[in-house]
């Protein structure tokens, strides 16, 4: 049987600029890659010098990189700050399409709606192969402008499927008018031969923690948007009577200057601190030492920290925000209103004090990549079987 050939056209991946970046892509697509003919071709806006954004990293990437078990290519596109972002999907296009035709694909599957999907649609239309797209989150919860609204509306409306990480995502997306049948929902998996339960003392031991002491681990982007304001100032409140609380933000990001004065201004340095992100084997080791991981986001869509969290038998507080009700309950923690730091103080303190079977928290989310890897080949499978039985007008584009 010949293997399915996928384009796969995102820059939710990681480059050489940016190696933690996209990390949930890379898992499911390196697993894609074992039964499929799958390349990445990333488009990078490539800015002027003197026009760089500072918030993200905007450098030409190395042609070369590429983690393992997934090839992938780097192209720069020519961009500038907001005054390209309406035509930076087609921009992209333009780059990548020579590329993709060369690759021959059956199949192309973007992720992240705009640029990198609408980017997708016109390469896919030039060469008449299906596309299936995929919603994480920010992409419909954070749209910047009205034409890259304009143009995500037209990717949820013209792709041939489209997936999304969480339910709460799926029906945003039908709203926004992506056919309903032509949608559904892959929640996220975690890799379970490195997330699982571990010992709380040895992990400790490791970080230099204290073995004894109350334990709030938040591991992601240093970012106000994810509530870590109202984290600062629940956490500094609980610390008036729990003297052996600490809280450890562990994550880099541009809003790092401002937490960092937020924690200052609670008088809080002895026990909330804000540490550089750390290496990927060293996120269990984090969960592991905690007693509980908290994501008090604005808006999400479906967190892999949370995901991890619960494989590792940790509770979790989180906000009733996006996918994370879908992935949570009662039994594996504790779900709070966004930007509400009172009561963000009251579920924090409400799971330190309960007691939690560790075994019985990870048993609550127990999917593995290779779940959601095979449930993203069927849906190919199907959307290319599809298409091979419709009749196809010409298309005049090349």
């Amino acid at each position: 049987m010949t293997r399915l050939r996928i384009a796969v056209v995102t820059r939710y991946f990681p480059s050489s600029a940016e190696p933690w970046q996209g990390r949930s892509a890379y898992q499911t697509l390196r697993l894609l890659a074992r039964d499929a003919e799958l390349q990445v071709f990333f488009p990078n806006a490539a800015y002027p010098s003197l026009l760089k954004p500072r918030s993200r990293i905007y450098d030409r990437l190395d042609a070369s990189y590429s983690p393992p078990d997934v090839k992938a290519n780097y192209y720069d596109y020519t961009a500038l700050p907001l005054v390209s972002r309406p035509f930076n999907g087609q921009l992209a296009a333009r780059v990548l399409l020579p590329h993709v035709r060369g690759f021959a694909p059956d199949l192309i599957f973007s992720i992240f709606l705009y640029p990198d999907a609408y980017a997708a649609l016109q390469i896919g239309k030039a060469l008449s192969v299906p596309i299936v797209a995929m919603s994480i989150g920010s992409d419909i919860n954070n749209i910047g402008d009205r034409i890259s609204a304009m143009h995500t509306r037209t990717v949820l409306h013209e792709a041939d499927y489209l997936v999304t990480v969480s339910d709460d995502l799926r029906r945003k997306a039908v709203a926004m008018g992506a056919p309903a049948e032509k949608a559904r929902a892959i929640v996220n998996g975690c890799d379970l031969s490195v997330f699982h339960t571990g010992d709380r003392i040895e992990a400790r031991r490791k970080l230099q923690l204290d073995p004894q002491g109350e334990t709030v681990v938040y591991i992601g982007r240093m970012d106000v948007r994810k509530g870590l304001r109202e984290l600062i100032e629940a956490a500094a409140s609980l610390r008036l009577h729990r003297p052996s609380l600490h809280v450890y933000l562990v994550g880099e990001g541009p809003d790092r200057p401002i937490l960092e004065a937020a924690i200052q201004a609670h008088n809080a340095a002895g026990f909330i601190h804000a540490l550089p992100g750390c290496a990927p084997n060293d996120v269990p080791v984090w969960m592991a030492a905690a007693d509980l991981v908290t994501l008090p986001s604005y808006m999400e869509g479906c967190p892999n920290v949370v995901l991890e969290a619960l494989a590792c038998g940790r509770p979790v507080v989180a906000t009733n925000v996006g996918g994370i009700p879908e992935i949570m309950s009662d039994t594996c923690g504790r779900l709070v209103p966004p930007r509400e730091p009172a009561a963000l103080a009251r579920a924090l303190a409400s799971v330190l004090d309960a007691t939690w079977d560790a075994a019985a928290i990870s048993a609550h989310w127990s999917r593995s990549w290779n779940t959601v890897a095979a449930e993203l080949l069927a849906v190919f499978e199907s959307v290319l079987s599809n298409h091979r039985s419709t009749p196809v007008a010409q298309d005049a584009g090349a």
